[in-house]
């Protein structure tokens, strides 16, 4: 029996909703990133982009658990010497905190060209509407 390798072509891609709401940061990236690389499905191949599309709603009410609100720090580098700009979580979540989910699933994404194209099926909203209704979309429960 010979191995099954997917091709581009073959991939049928899925629409997903996940609503936020009092879920935990960690855990909901988790499953966003299986979903995005398409651990799921049986037709799983590592250098093919085999996931689905993710849409997120309600990503200002995610949690975090324990104190890491006000402890956790995220760091950016403007490149510049002395370029160092550091944000607590509780000001990420404040003004923009569709970041929040953004930066722990691309942190479990691969990090190459493919992990850069598999973040692009992401999307993410801060309410409850999002415009991706024409593509049948399906509630997904965690």
């Amino acid at each position: 029996m010979k191995t099954y390798s997917a091709k581009k072509e073959e991939v049928s891609r899925d629409w997903y909703v996940i609503d936020a709401s009092d879920k935990v940061l960690g855990r909901l990236a988790a499953e966003i990133a299986v979903r995005l690389r398409g651990k799921h499905k049986p037709i799983y191949t590592p250098h093919v982009d085999t996931g689905d599309f993710v849409v997120v709603v309600n990503a200002e009410k995610i949690t975090l658990t324990g104190n890491k609100l006000k402890q956790k720090m995220y760091y950016r580098h403007s490149g510049y010497p002395g370029g160092l700009k550091s944000a607590s979580a509780e000001k990420m979540r404040e003004k923009k905190p569709e970041n929040l989910l953004r930066i722990a699933v691309k942190g479990m994404l691969p990090k190459n060209r493919l992990g850069r194209k598999m973040l692009t099926k992401l999307k993410i909203y801060c309410g409850d509407e999002h415009p991706h209704n024409a593509q049948k979309t399906q509630v997904l429960e965690m």
